[in-house]
């Protein structure tokens, strides 16, 4: 019997096999799903926004692409995950507003996150196997640590297996 494990906006947790990492509502956040084939160890984290380095009162690091990526792996390893072994799958994204006569990336938080999550894997050297991202729609992604499958439900798009 799978354990469901929630994770909120803004929020990470790791899971062993037969544990299932689970995160509703991804709109414009990004979920960042990291795995270890060998130990059958994952993480997911529900990020809002890509960097805190231009946050001043930044007390969550869970909440940005960079410091929840590094904060994830942390934990992951001190479950005894191998370092070497992590790969990752992401999905979310999405431009939810559209802004009339806007043609600021500024507002597309979604590609902003996409871009910075997919920045902070590259410079942290973990190979990216899978993305469901953009679209304007939301979300809910599901981890399996035994297999690293990502599950992506969204309404009117269907289910799909990454």
């Amino acid at each position: 019997m799978n354990k469901t494990i929630k994770v909120g906006m803004a929020d990470l947790n790791i899971a062993k096999s037969p544990g299932v990492l689970v995160t509703l509502g991804l709109g414009s956040c990004v979920g960042i799903a990291l795995y270890d084939t060998e130990t059958q160890i994952a993480g997911l984290a529900h990020i809002m926004l890509p960097s805190n380095k231009l946050i001043d009162n930044n007390q969550n690091p869970a909440k940005f692409a960079d410091t929840a990526t590094e904060l994830l792996i942390n934990l992951m390893i001190e479950k005894g995950a191998i370092r070497k072994n992590l790969v990752a799958k992401i999905a979310g994204g999405a431009q939810m507003f559209s802004f009339k006569n806007h043609n600021n990336s500024l507002l597309n938080i979604g590609e902003r996150n996409v871009l910075a999550t997919k920045e902070v894997l590259k410079e942290l050297n973990i190979p990216l196997l899978a993305e469901d991202t953009g679209g304007n729609f939301g979300r809910t992604i599901e981890v399996y640590p035994r297999t690293g499958m990502l599950i992506v439900k969204t309404i009117n798009h269907g289910i799909k297996e990454i």
